[in-house]
């Protein structure tokens, strides 16, 4: 009988640590988490690996990823990467030092004078033609949330906000 509770503060034990990181997130949130990561895990067993990233990548059109970016990205795992770790890690992720900081750096970076506000057409174009370029719809999803006044200029510090706390807007 004393094994028997063991066991069952052990099987406890787990599942809280286990619930820490399902608790950073909306049951809505893990569930896209959970659709996410059955489109990387490629072959379905439970566990990304590099050629389930590489086939992720080439299905995104970039086939010419390097090995060792994919190990670097495997590596964050610090092992194998299951769905609780592929979810710790969007949560380390997520919830990291001074992402708000880091964001609005770059935000920053488009508004030379200081205002707090940056451009909506002028930030689509640089969206879509810059570096990873973004769709119009991914633009559009991205400007869903973003709090753009009449003259359609982005508050880049709320959105910075917005996009490290959640939108107060959703979860009421």
């Amino acid at each position: 009988m004393a094994s028997k509770k063991a066991s069952n503060k052990r099987q406890r034990g787990g599942q809280k640590s286990c619930s820490n990181v399902f608790s950073m997130f909306e049951q809505s949130q893990i569930q896209e988490f959970k659709e996410a990561f059955g489109c990387i895990d490629q072959d379905r067993d439970g566990v990304i690996k590099k050629q389930d990233l590489k086939e992720t990548y080439g299905q995104l059109g970039k086939l010419n990823v390097k090995d060792e970016e994919l190990d670097e990205m495997l590596n964050e795992g610090k092992g194998p990467i299951n769905f609780t770790v592929f979810l710790t890690l969007f949560g380390e992720k997520l919830n990291g030092t001074d992402p708000e900081d880091t964001i609005l750096a770059a935000f920053k970076l488009f508004d030379p004078n200081g205002t707090g506000f940056v451009n909506k057409d002028e930030f689509r174009r640089l969206l879509m033609n810059q570096a990873d370029k973004f769709t119009a719809e991914e633009v559009d999803q991205a400007f869903a949330l973003a709090p753009i006044d009449p003259t359609g200029n982005i508050d880049y510090k709320s959105l910075c906000y917005i996009i490290t706390h959640g939108d107060e807007k959703e979860e009421s």
